[in-house]
């Protein structure tokens, strides 16, 4: 498996704003996801919200057909978040456990993605923040 960027997400605190800026700045194509909540913050209990940033052409499966990486954006969760890359891996688990042998830490523990996969963020020696992504459709 190569263990390569598949995924970002982008930290706003206006996400309309910021959809706006790089739809007009690239030609991007950001959309809101359906299951977020709808206005200002996420629903009680609920998924937070979410755009998703297409930067090349996907299939009906959500995939790029060609060479590239899309993702998402998101409303701020806290005032030090930034963009976060997703890095492709067989088990989030294991390279949670191996980053943490090697100096990193865990800043959010293995989470599902409902019929996606899953994702841990981790920290790296320096302060680096970003995520490693399981595909597991059976996640939930």
């Amino acid at each position: 498996m190569d263990h390569t960027i598949v995924h970002f997400e982008i930290p706003a605190d206006d996400p309309e704003r910021a959809a706006r800026f790089y739809r007009e700045l690239f030609g991007w194509t950001v959309q809101k996801w359906g299951g977020a909540g709808e206005s200002g913050g996420s629903q009680a209990g609920g998924p937070p919200e979410y755009w998703l940033v297409s930067t090349v052409p996907t299939d009906e499966k959500g995939m790029p057909t060609r060479a590239g990486v899309n993702g998402g954006l998101m409303r701020k969760q806290h005032p030090g978040h930034t963009t976060v890359h997703y890095i492709s891996v067989e088990n989030v688990e294991q390279y949670a456990r191996k980053a943490e042998s090697l100096g990193g830490d865990v800043e959010v523990p293995k989470t599902p993605v409902p019929g996606m996969g899953w994702f841990v963020w981790l920290k790296d020696p320096e302060g680096n923040v970003f995520g490693v992504w399981q595909q597991d459709e059976t996640a939930g």
